[in-house]
């Protein structure tokens, strides 16, 4: 008769293949309830050529309108302005780009509604917005509506449209240019540290905060700065029939401004909500009744699997309070002063 076995020496139950099998079951489960996903989505589905390739976009029904013809395109820009971002595989410019050019060769779209909910962003972007703005207004009606704020590049980007409209309580204006930096030279004598810089010219280290800036250096950067405002104040000046150095004099000096001084200082064109941006663009589009759909971009699988991979592989927690956008060191901002802090 064998003895009891000892306590603690009993062998692991084998499970063989059966952990794989699991995963395997859930990773097909995923795969199959996005691919129900991408096929049933929320809305119709259109087609844009975007270079040599064919890229779907959804349309998601907002308003039903009143059952007339044709539709109403409405594209949101949201967040802080810059070429990376976008929810498919473009980048947030590319992808509005992509939008603008789609409602404006589609014949059924009769007026586009651009919604923005932004403080501004890079300035070579929010440039870029805007004038991909002013050419789907070539095209056809292109309505702006301003949520809570649209300051900065986002009033920048706005100019292009053919109607201006925002809250009495929306945030805008903020015309003017933005650069920081950070002088740490006192702070590096106190602990110790001092910064050794090679370079091949004398404005390769411009603004280096480990050293005193020179008076040369300041002159350089604020006519810099001044050629991008001037920039920004003669496409406002120009898109809003108002003069330049009367604007450069009092509301382009960097203010913030409600909705309702706004359109006092004639950078709007009028008060409401989005119904009544939806009845703008009706009008100026002869498409009463018309519904109004929203542009979305279509599920991505690469950048749902890439995500995935980034999570897996992150070693540690990461907390993005949303309350300041992220800046890349030495790039121009539109953006009001209190985010650059």
């Amino acid at each position: 008769m064998n003895p009891p076995p000892i306590p603690g020496s009993e062998r692991p139950k084998r499970f063989g293949c059966l952990p794989q099998i699991i995963l395997l079951l859930l990773v097909l489960s995923v795969i199959v309830n996005l691919l129900l996903f991408a096929v049933v989505g929320k809305g119709a589905a259109s087609k844009v050529m975007a270079g040599s390739a064919a890229v779907r976009l959804n349309e998601t029904v907002v308003d039903n309108g009143e059952g007339g013809e044709g539709k109403i395109a409405l594209i949101e820009l949201s967040g802080v302005i810059s070429f990376g971002g976008g929810d498919g595989q473009q980048g947030m410019v590319e992808e509005l780009k992509t939008f603008l050019r789609h409602a404006a060769k589609d014949d059924e779209v009769k007026a586009i509604i651009l919604a923005i909910d932004s403080p501004g962003g890079e300035v070579t972007a929010s440039d870029t917005i805007y004038e991909a703005v002013r050419q789907a207004r070539e095209a056809k009606p292109v309505v702006v509506f301003m949520k809570s704020v649209a300051a900065s590049g986002g009033y920048y980007a706005a100019c292009g449209a053919s109607w201006l409209m925002a809250s009495e309580t929306t945030i805008t204006g903020s015309i003017g240019v933005i650069w920081q930096t950070l002088k740490y030279k006192e702070l590096f004598g106190k602990i110790g540290l001092e910064a050794m810089t090679f370079k091949s010219g004398k404005f390769k280290d411009l603004l280096n905060g480990s050293r005193d800036v020179t008076q040369e250096e300041i002159d350089y950067v604020q006519a810099l700065v001044m050629q991008t405002y001037d920039k920004f104040l003669n496409v406002v000046a120009t898109e809003r029939g108002l003069d330049a150095d009367k604007l450069r004099n009092t509301v382009a000096d960097g203010r913030i401004l409600s909705g309702k001084d706004a359109l006092s200082a004639g950078l709007l064109n009028s008060l409401g909500y989005i119904e009544n941006a939806y009845e703008k663009a009706r009008e100026l589009g002869k498409a009463e009744g018309a519904p109004v759909v929203r542009y979305e971009a279509p599920f991505n699988f690469a950048k749902a699997f890439r995500l995935f991979g980034q999570a897996k592989n992150e070693q540690s927690i990461k907390i993005d309070t949303g309350l300041l956008p992220k800046l890349r060191p030495g790039a121009l901002y539109l953006l009001p002063d209190y985010y650059a802090e």
